[in-house]
C-alpha cells in the first residue's frame, strides 16, 4: 500500500498545507517502518492516534499488518480505535490473524477488539486464521469466544476455508473442535506461527 499526502484524511484538518500533509506522510512512514521511539513523542503532544491515510487504513492497521508490537501499543494507549476499519471493511485483528502475529492479535483484544473480526464478506479472524493454517492464533481466538460455526457470504465456515486453502493443522483442530473444546488450550507463548504453503499471498492490500 502506497501512502501520498493527497490522500492524508481521518484526524487531519481542512486545509492543510502542504508542510502540514508532508509531516502527515512521515508518520505513516514511522509507522510502517515501525519507530516507536519516534512516534511516541507525537502522540504525546496530540498526534491523532487514529490518522487514517487514503485508503482508510489507520496508523494502528499499518502497525498490527507489519507486526509492530511497540508501535501498536503506543497508538492503543493514546486512543487508538482497534476496531477501526478501513475501506474494504478490514479490521487490525483479522490483518494480524492472517500474518499469524500472535502477540499482535492477544494485544488488540486486550483493548477491545471484536473476536470476530468481520469484514464485509464475512471472512472473520478466525477463518483468516484458518485458511491461512495460523493454529495459535485460531486457539487463542477461539479461547475469546471466536465463533467456529460462522458463515461467510459463501457459507463458509473457518473448517470449510481451512479445508479449501489445503491448511492441514487448523483444518485438525476445528474438525476436533466440538468434542474438544472444553479443554482447548491458550497459546502461552507469543511465538508468530510459521506460514502455511497454502495461498501464500491471500488477497490482502495492506503494504
Amino acid at each position: 500500500m502506497q501512502e501520498n499526502t493527497a490522500g492524508i484524511r481521518q484526524g487531519a484538518p481542512k486545509g492543510m498545507d502542504r508542510e502540514t500533509l508532508e509531516f502527515a506522510q512521515q508518520v505513516f512512514d514511522l509507522v510502517r517502518s515501525g519507530y516507536a521511539d519516534r512516534l511516541k513523542p507525537l502522540l504525546e503532544h496530540g498526534l491523532p492516534a487514529n490518522l487514517r491515510n487514503q485508503r482508510g487504513d489507520s496508523l494502528l492497521m499499518l502497525a498490527s499488518y507489519h507486526g509492530h508490537h511497540d508501535v501498536a501499543e503506543a497508538l492503543l494507549r493514546h486512543g487508538g480505535d482497534a476496531e477501526l476499519r478501513n475501506d474494504m471493511g478490514q479490521t487490525p485483528i483479522a490483518g494480524a490473524a492472517y500474518k499469524g502475529d500472535l502477540a499482535m492479535v492477544r494485544l488488540l483484544l486486550e483493548h477491545g477488539a471484536n473476536v470476530e473480526g468481520a469484514a464485509p464478506d464475512g471472512k472473520t479472524a478466525l477463518m483468516m486464521a484458518a485458511m491461512f493454517n495460523r493454529t495459535e492464533v485460531a486457539r487463542l481466538l477461539l479461547a475469546h469466544g471466536a465463533d467456529p460455526k460462522a458463515r461467510d457470504d459463501k457459507g463458509m465456515s473457518p473448517l470449510a476455508a481451512a479445508r479449501a486453502m489445503g491448511a492441514p493443522d487448523t483444518a485438525a483442530l476445528l474438525e476436533n473442535l466440538d468434542r474438544n473444546f472444553d479443554a482447548l488450550p491458550v497459546p502461552a507463548t507469543d511465538e508468530p506461527d510459521q506460514p502455511s504453503s497454502a495461498g501464500a499471498g491471500g488477497n490482502r492490500t495492506i503494504s
